[in-house]
């Protein structure tokens, strides 16, 4: 790792150690702090996609058998949770947090029934794919999201194996934020297997 590097990597770990007394980080505090004088920035609830599904060309026998509102559709679209910028060249990493109950110790596993962490996958389908794609300028070879899992889902059997499946070889596209009462984990995750994305 380059002295630069070594130096910012200092700089997020002495943020996490200042903060490590705080009962549970926000994701979002963590990385505005984290990117203070640096070429990064992080937005939430970003409007890229507010109005994606307006314009979608429907044919012309579909278009006759669903409803035709005689109102303008304004808005109809995804709102990822964050994104992450690099100023320098607009290259972007769309960012989903997702917090969800799970079946841990104590629990019954019906406590691991909620589905938040499904409704991230519209992310995987062709179409979202190929738009976040464009808007990221990130390689192909890579994901242009990051979706980070925090709550008893990041220890329930069974949903740490779906998302692992899921994910198969783009596993640094998640992380299991299993003690959000520590932001090292998090922030090592980013700058050292996704930072380098932006770049």
């Amino acid at each position: 790792m380059a002295k630069k590097d070594l130096s910012k990597r200092r700089i997020w770990q002495d943020y996490s150690g200042a903060n490590a007394t705080r009962a549970e980080h926000n994701f979002y505090d963590v990385f505005k702090n984290a990117f203070k004088n640096t070429n990064y920035e992080i937005v939430p609830k970003p409007k890229d996609f507010t109005k994606i599904y307006i314009d979608v060309k429907l044919e012309p026998e579909t278009q006759k058998q669903i409803y035709n509102p005689t109102e303008k559709i304004n808005k109809h679209g995804i709102s990822p949770d964050y994104k992450i910028i690099n100023k320098k060249n607009n290259k972007i990493l769309f960012v989903e947090v997702k917090r969800q109950d799970g079946w841990v110790e104590g629990k019954p596993r019906s406590a691991g029934r909620g589905n938040a962490h499904e409704r991230s996958n519209k992310f995987f389908t062709p179409g979202l794919l190929k738009v976040l794609r464009k808007k990221s300028k990130i390689n192909n070879n890579h994901l242009p999201f990051w979706t980070v899992f925090f709550g008893d889902i990041t220890r329930d059997p069974c949903r740490v194996r779906e998302i692992t499946l899921w994910y198969d070889s783009y596993k640094d596209h998640y992380y299991m934020w299993r003690d959000a009462t520590n932001a090292e984990g998090v922030l090592n995750h980013f700058f050292i297997k996704l930072k380098k994305l932006l770049d």
